[in-house]
């Protein structure tokens, strides 16, 4: 959808992920609403969607909407206008949805793919992580990173070993396991495992810091919050769209750095319809709460598509790139009513990211985020309430007020912006300011898998030796991959 150049192919992608809708609604969904139902009617919720959110955020329904109602009308004349600017550029056919993330992005993924180079991603995602004193008190990681057939088709990060005290003192560390669906072959892969890898391993240093004297503090289940989870993930994830970030990590296999050119062009095509994301997280919410304050009899195959179908127009101004029932979470178990959580998780990345601009003036390779997140975020748990957190924090009730000002601001502002940040970086590394060269401690132990197969371990020489074997294992695949075709 964002890289192939011939519309017949991006539109049968796009009805493959369409076809999803019929399939999950004729096997078994439409049951399963109305089971989530009754078990949240006998429990005393309105429904099943407000027995799920008072659960894991600690207020109900209505609350939720209060904040999510205003982050949607402040938004509606943005995606309004986004929309008219991208029919302007290309055409109405642009709005298309097999067309809008290829209209946004196609040829800039292409020219950004040398400077994301697959084999090199955890390497960078470490080398990060360990510039802002990110670590992981003793933990092990297992990362599952590549595509294989019969593969669970989603991206996930769990913890068989949650981190706690024992009453004794004694610290145990957590173990983490970590997988994606990545394909080193595939134009853009380079870019996705990076930002997935930034994400999830933000998710496993949150919990391999949680300090408190019993697991259940450190699960990822209710009581804690889906919002404080995706907070801590998010926001080490939104690094990688910053310029001072790929002016110091986004590098071809020669060394060079992205040209600032490629990252103006990025923003000049992805920055007016950013607002898309927010609409697009939003619809999911809006659809969950639609779908289940539906009448039970009228909870049908039929009604359940056409109820998806009107919720991305009336949010997203027409059909979504990403059909609403092809979202994994809204059938999963432990993931259905959680999507809100990404929306007010994102309101707290924006308002973090304000914080830490205010206080530091800058958060790539920042050497007092890493402390600083731990202390403020990590180490409770959930033992205090997430809205707590953020406000202790940044001195602020969240709001979505940092993130609209950041949708609002000029392309030619944020491209100036930007500029200056990238050239501060390049002069950083000129100063030689990082010292790229030697072994990093994360103080943690990462074992590459795929599958049963042990790839590398950072017990074996360090965790950059690890890096590399694993970096020959992508290439090894990349290779018997292209003699296959």
């Amino acid at each position: 959808l964002r890289t192939d150049t011939k519309e017949s192919t991006r539109k049968a992608a796009y009805e493959g992920l369409r076809s999803i809708g019929p399939f999950v609604v004729d096997n078994g969904f439409v049951e399963i609403v109305k089971l989530r139902n009754k078990l949240a009617h006998e429990c005393g919720f309105e429904d099943y969607y407000d027995m799920t959110v008072t659960n894991a955020e600690g207020f109900g329904k209505k609350k939720l909407f209060e904040i999510l109602d205003g982050l949607e009308e402040g938004t509606r004349p943005l995606m309004q206008a986004a929309r008219a600017e991208l029919a302007k550029r290309h055409g109405e056919d642009a709005l298309e949805p097999w067309n809008m993330p290829f209209k946004m992005a196609g040829s800039v993924i292409k020219q950004m793919d040398p400077y994301f180079p697959f084999g090199k991603a955890v390497e960078n995602y470490a080398k990060s992580y360990a510039a802002m004193k990110i670590d992981y008190k003793g933990a092990t990681m297992n990362l599952d990173l590549l595509d294989r057939k019969n593969k669970y088709s989603n991206g996930f990060c769990h913890w068989p070993v949650p981190a706690w005290t024992k009453p004794d003192g004694t610290w145990v560390p957590s173990q983490t396991n970590f997988t994606s669906l990545a394909d080193p072959a595939a134009c853009g892969s380079g870019l996705t495992a990076l930002t997935t890898l930034m994400h999830e391993a933000g998710h496993a240093a949150h919990f391999a810091n949680i300090k408190q004297p019993s697991p259940l503090f450190s699960q990822e289940r209710a009581p804690t919050s889906v919002a404080y989870a995706e907070n801590q993930s998010m926001f080490l994830d939104s690094l990688v769209g910053d310029a001072s970030w790929r002016a110091k990590y986004a590098k071809d296999l020669n060394g060079k750095s992205i040209p600032f050119a490629i990252i103006e062009e990025g923003i000049q095509a992805t920055h007016p319809f950013a607002v898309f994301q927010l609409r697009a997280m939003l619809s999911v919410s809006y659809f969950e709460k639609a779908l289940y304050e539906l009448p039970e009899s009228e909870v049908t195959a039929e009604k359940i598509q056409s109820l998806a179908d009107e919720i991305e127009t009336k949010i997203q101004g027409g059909l979504s790139p990403r059909p609403l029932l092809s979202v994994p979470h809204l059938v999963s178990d432990e993931a259905s009513c959680y999507y809100q959580g990404y929306t007010l998780a994102e309101m707290s990345v924006h308002q973090t990211r304000e914080y830490f601009k205010n206080k530091y003036g800058y958060i790539v390779d920042n050497p007092n985020v890493g402390p600083d997140i731990t202390s403020a975020y990590w180490v409770h748990g959930n033992s205090r309430p997430f809205l707590d957190l953020v406000k202790d924090l940044t001195g602020k009730e969240l709001s979505g007020d940092a993130w609209i000002d950041a949708l609002k601001e000029i392309s030619a502002d944020k491209i100036t912006r930007e500029k200056k940040e990238y050239d501060e970086m390049i002069e950083k590394m000129k100063a030689g300011e990082d010292d790229s060269s030697s072994d990093i401690d994360l103080k943690m132990e990462v074992r590459f898998v795929d599958g049963d197969e042990l790839i590398a371990a950072s017990s074996d020489g360090g965790l950059l030796k690890a890096c590399s074997e694993f970096e020959k294992f992508v290439a090894g695949r990349v290779a018997a991959a292209a003699e296959k075709v």
